[in-house]
């Protein structure tokens, strides 16, 4: 498969993932040159023997990073890969604390607010916890779904867990009893691609999806706040495109509650802003790029990082400068990354976007009219020669078929 590209924030740490690797760093000043390079292909063997917690045997994969996580203080690290491993690390100082086995293949991980677990959704529609303290501990199954999980989060309090399907659904599970479902937050016309439990207004989610729309909730009610369709903020004199797209990432910051939304097949990242009062996403502006985005996300000094495929400048750096989001050309912790990433590019090269794998998750549609009416045509043709024939070969007066003369066959009304 594909390798994928992505970037992770928290506090002053810094991750880059690509292929099977993944670097981290310190952007808190750019005299700390320090680095940390983890390498899946060399994570603890499996032996062939060993089958995963459905009893069937484990079976080798590519060793890809599919998703990875901070923890909300940033003290751990996680992620999973194609062979279906959870690797969890510790990040002060990095250190790797345990290698298991998952079911199946992941889509999506998330910490627990208290940080005592790791929620892993799998493909299949599960929802596995793994215990933080018991780093060797084996998953437990939480909840489920009847199709593709592609997203999953936690309420601030932990009270909730938070799922999105390829169905279109958004659920709300107590935590406690998973089985207890809270709500379902209804209205996508297509896969929902990510969830985003607002942290400094717990009641609220975001959510993005193959609609082309960026949605806001109160998900303990279910109740649609407001809805932005994405498509709408292309430049009027853009080409129209007709390839479908998703958002791959939101990305949220707390000062002023910016919010940083990337599709997945366009070069654009767009910029709204919360406003809470009013339940709106306020449309703010449009980032664009001359190369592929692969990630972006926010640090907590309001500065948005965006990861790109361009070996020359891998990253780039923005800030709000009067409202508007303008480009940092000087800064010595984004040459210093920037620096890290071009001695490590083999890692990068030809990786995919967090969401490429978006295009296969819409529904199918089929113009199948023009068949239905010709096939239909077809029917009412054969049972109007059917009833013709019937007609003419009716019996005459003696018992026998009526033969017309040549004369009568000719002969008009």
């Amino acid at each position: 498969m594909a390798s994928s590209a992505g970037l992770s924030l928290c506090g002053q740490a810094l991750v880059v993932r690509g292929g099977s690797r993944f670097l981290a760093t310190t952007i808190a000043n750019s005299d700390d040159d320090s680095l940390f390079i983890y390498d899946c292909s060399t994570a603890e063997e499996k032996p062939q023997e060993n089958k995963g917690e459905d009893g069937q045997p484990v079976e080798k994969g590519s060793d890809t990073i599919l998703a990875s996580a901070f923890s909300e203080s940033g003290s751990y690290f996680a992620l999973t890969d194609d062979s279906k491993r959870l690797i969890l690390f510790r990040t002060k100082p990095w250190q790797c604390l345990s290698v298991r086995t998952v079911v199946r293949r992941c889509t999506a991980l998330t910490f627990t607010a208290s940080e005592e677990k790791v929620l892993v959704a799998d493909k299949s529609g599960d929802v596995y916890s793994f215990s933080v303290l018991e780093p060797q501990g084996c998953g437990k199954l939480e909840l489920g779904h009847l199709s593709m999980l592609l997203d999953v989060a936690v309420s601030p309090d932990d009270r909730y867990v938070l799922t999105a399907d390829r169905d279109e659904k958004i659920r709300v599970s107590w935590s406690a009893a998973p089985h207890s479902i809270e709500s379902f937050c209804l209205g996508h016309t297509e896969f929902v691609s990510r969830i985003f439990v607002v942290p400094d207004h717990p009641e609220l989610l975001l959510s993005t999806s193959g609609d082309g729309t960026l949605r806001l909730w109160e998900y303990r009610s279910g109740r649609e706040l407001h809805r932005c369709p994405v498509p709408s903020l292309q430049e009027p004199d853009a080409p129209q495109r007709e390839k479908r797209f998703a958002a791959s990432r939101i990305t949220y910051c707390l000062q002023d509650g910016w919010v940083a939304l990337l599709c997945d097949s366009i070069p654009v990242v767009c910029i709204f802003q919360l406003d809470v009062p009013r339940h709106l996403l306020v449309y703010r502006q449009q980032l664009s790029f001359q190369h592929r985005v692969w990630d972006v996300a926010f640090e907590e000094t309001q500065r948005l990082w965006v990861l790109q495929d361009c070996r020359e400048a891998p990253l780039v750096l923005y800030q709000p400068v009067q409202g508007q989001w303008q480009s940092v050309s000087e800064d010595d912790v984004l040459k210093k990354v920037s620096s890290h990433l071009r001695g490590n590019w083999a890692m990068l090269e030809g990786s995919a976007g967090v969401g490429d794998s978006f295009s296969s998750l819409y529904k199918a549609s089929f113009d199948n009219m023009a068949t239905y009416l010709h096939k239909k045509e077809e029917r009412l043709q054969q049972q109007l020669e059917k009833r013709q024939r019937r007609k003419s070969s009716q019996p005459g007066p003696n018992g026998h078929a009526k033969k017309l003369k040549s004369g009568d066959a000719s002969s008009g009304c």
